[in-house]
């Protein structure tokens, strides 16, 4: 507003300041975010700072990531247990309170963050424990359990194996080698094709406090008998015996990673179904804990068989393989590259839901189904892309889910009525599915999908279906309460972040 022809002349530099950075914080944010990693064997955590900017002028649309820097990362510090082989949550909650106090950060300078749980850490009984240590944050942390599949994938892209295959157009085999498990991911010009996962780390036989070689994994066990060796706290003191283990173990992997026949080890070791193999290899890349030996950028011991595992790894890739050995740009820290990141969209009037008490929920997570949906499909089509869609991400019966994909079919009833047959046989067509379904489709047919599935096929589990928003893999959503006289609901997009 003017007051006269010389009123400008009394706006201050402090005034246009303020004005500047009102306009300036229209389209940009700046989050302060945390990334932790808790797995089986260690525990560390990447505090970053994100940029976000608004990529156009309309009001719902997404904020996109312009600028990441990497505020402070933690020591990897080994997860810590109990004597009942539980994860001790007091002393971790302890770890992960100094790592805040070094980072020069408190809780509530924090914006977002991600709390990965990954390994054998999901299987501990205290799992909701590590949980817990977080709720006091509300909606601020994404806390996910990562599964073998999800683990290969989190691991395929937060090592960059996923971008630099994507960057260079070849078919890479990545390997993440941690403490419990090995993960693969076939990935060809950036996308990844395959994944698989077996029994085989570096702190499978590992020493406790004090000293003694306490740490005997099942898997462990498994590889002494297959060498006729009985394996105890005092035979695995025995140097010898333990390289002899470490070197079996990497014998296994090695035909894993080959595609060599298993032998009885291999397949008792095996945590997933096989790698599917289509294109041809053009090279290996490594993360994990014992690609950090690999690479030459850990010489330690840690009282474990990491730093031998690795370098069997090595002399038997040489000797079978002639493939290239890339380092993809992230180790250890692989999975906890991911950070979380806010963005907001808005599901406008064509939305569905069974009962609005539904509404306002927090942390689903998404399984995409990669690429847009044209005209013709039919039912058992859409039903084999879901279900494929839930095995990739190891998505269990009973939790609640965000199905997540692209329409770009006539939203005429044939085909909107084959898209809602093939979701209700993937989840209500043999029991009534209790956990709520969210379906979120880019396309305007969110209520046309709802009513459909309740209205004529007779899905009686709780649903939203919501339209008008893209996501994808690695998303988590909030949903808000209904907004009126609009008739819309907010969505929060929480996605993790990768180089």
């Amino acid at each position: 507003m003017h007051d006269g022809p010389d009123a400008h002349e009394h706006t201050t530099a402090e005034d246009m300041a303020t004005f500047a950075q009102f306009i300036w914080a229209q389209d940009n944010v700046e989050l302060t975010t945390v990334g932790i990693d808790i797995g089986s064997s260690t525990s560390h955590l990447l505090f970053a700072r994100l940029h976000l900017q608004r990529q156009s002028q309309g009001l719902s649309s997404r904020f996109n990531i312009v600028r990441r820097e990497v505020l402070y990362r933690s020591p990897i510090g080994l997860t810590p247990f109990l004597a009942d082989s539980m994860i001790d949550a007091q002393r971790l909650g302890a770890f992960i309170a100094e790592q805040y106090t070094e980072a020069g950060l408190t809780p509530d300078m924090v914006d977002t963050g991600a709390v990965i749980l990954t390994g054998e850490a999901i299987k501990r009984r205290n799992a909701r424990a590590i949980d817990e240590l977080f709720a006091e944050q509300g909606g601020k942390f994404v806390c996910a359990t990562a599964g073998h599949k999800l683990e290969c994938t989190l691991a395929a892209h937060g090592s960059g194996a996923v971008e630099y295959s994507r960057r260079t157009g070849l078919c890479l085999l990545h390997i993440d080698v941690g403490g419990g498990t090995t993960k693969l991911a076939l990935i060809k010009a950036g996308v990844i094709c395959s994944v698989s996962a077996f029994a085989v780390g570096g702190r499978l036989i590992a020493q406790d406090e004090q000293g003694g070689w306490t740490r005997l994994d099942e898997s462990a066990h498994l590889a002494a008998s297959d060498l006729g060796i009985r394996l105890t706290p005092q035979t695995a003191n025995d140097s010898e015996i333990r390289e002899l283990i470490a070197k079996r173990f990497a014998e296994v992997a090695v035909d894993h990673i080959t595609g060599a026949p298993l032998d009885e080890l291999g397949l008792k070791l095996q945590l997933t179904s096989p790698l599917q193999r289509g294109a041809p290899v053009n090279a290996f890349s490594f993360s994990g804990g014992v690609a950090e030996y690999l690479f030459s950028r850990e010489s330690s011991d840690f009282g474990d068989i990491a730093k031998s595992l690795a370098r069997h790894l090595h002399a038997l890739l040489s000797l079978q393989e002639r493939l290239p050995i890339i380092d993809p740009g992230q180790g250890i820290r692989a999975t906890v590259i991911g950070a979380s990141q806010f963005t907001v969209q808005v599901s406008g009037k064509t939305i569905y839901y069974s009962d609005a008490t539904h509404l306002n929920i927090h942390n689903i997570p998404v399984t995409h189904i990669v690429g847009g949906f044209s005209a013709g499909l039919t039912s058992s089509a859409w039903e084999s892309y879901i279900t494929a869609a839930l095995r990739r991400d190891d998505h269990q019966a009973g939790r609640r889910v965000a199905l997540a994909f692209s329409w770009q079919a006539p939203p005429d009833y044939d085909n909107l009525r084959s898209c809602a047959e093939g979701i209700f046989n993937a989840f209500g067509k043999s029991e009534v599915y209790e956990e709520l379904l969210l379906l979120v489709v880019d396309g305007d047919v969110g209520r046309s999908l709802g009513y459909l599935l309740q209205e004529e096929l007779n899905y009686i589990g709780p649903l939203i279906s919501l339209d008008g928003l893209r996501l994808q893999q690695f998303d988590f959503v909030d949903v808000g309460g209904l907004m009126q006289p609009a008739g819309v609901v907010p969505v929060i997009i929480k996605s993790l972040v990768f180089s």
